[in-house]
């Protein structure tokens, strides 16, 4: 049976890129773009695919750096491809609508794949997961580190941005291995200080912002890694695509 994203998932993403605010989603975008430059840094590819594309920032940025030769998309929100489309990116070659978990490609097409912060929304990451590892030979992902002590308090917080998955980097790092991903490199890290100002208008909200940003700049530069891990907000790793057959007991 072919599994495709719940529909009522679905329609909540149908029109999401049309009512999203476009500073946040940009402001969102280059931080991401600077993740990805980072941790790619050295290395060169032909042809990457963005699963979970959104309205193409990433993409965009990404054309405009010549980060590679091809750039292809796909999206399960149709304003998102819409949106895609009007951009007119350079280096896009396809921009399709998919139904979250079929990529319509052969296998080994793609030199990278980009998926970032897609997992934390995905029902069977899983079967997302293993469809991106027959197309690609590696796998750039990132996610936000929602997990801390007594997040089920907070369930209506992180539903309220579509987050049904919570990550750690031991967690994140344990799933892609089990998957077949060997890990080559990592990146962890904070939003940027501008997301911790962003709608702050008062004197008193951008203090509070400005100390929230700082305290955990201090706190996520210690000598200690699990302590460090406590307070950041982002996980990136890129990865690569192993054919190993894996023992499980």
């Amino acid at each position: 049976m072919q599994v495709a994203v719940n529909q009522n998932l679905q329609e909540a993403y149908k029109n999401q890129y049309s009512f999203e605010s476009a500073i946040w989603r940009g402001l969102g975008a280059k931080q991401k773009f600077q993740n990805i430059l980072k941790i790619t840094s050295g290395k060169h590819f032909n042809k990457v695919l963005e699963v979970g594309a959104g309205d193409g920032s990433i993409l965009k940025l990404l054309s405009e750096n010549n980060f590679a030769k091809e750039l292809y998309a796909v999206e399960i929100s149709e304003s998102g491809v819409t949106q895609i489309k009007a951009k007119n990116i350079d280096s896009l070659k396809s921009v399709q609508l998919f139904n979250g978990y079929v990529l319509p490609f052969e296998d080994k097409t793609f030199d990278l794949v980009i998926l970032t912060h897609v997992l934390e929304h995905v029902e069977h990451e899983r079967i997302l997961l293993r469809e991106i590892h027959r197309v690609s030979k590696q796998l750039l992902i990132e996610v936000p580190k929602d997990y801390r002590f007594g997040a089920e308090q907070k369930l209506a917080h992180f539903l309220s941005y579509g987050h049904i998955n919570l990550y750690t980097p031991t967690s994140l790092k344990f799933l892609l291995m089990t998957e077949n991903f060997k890990i080559q490199r990592e990146l962890v890290g904070l939003y940027h200080r501008d997301s911790f100002l962003f709608g702050q208008k008062s004197f008193f909200q951008k203090m509070k912002g400005n100390l929230a940003y700082f305290g955990k700049r201090l706190l996520t530069n210690t000598p200690f890694q699990y302590f460090n891990h406590k307070f950041i907000n982002t996980i990136t790793f890129l990865t690569e695509a192993e054919d190993k057959k894996l023992t499980i007991f």
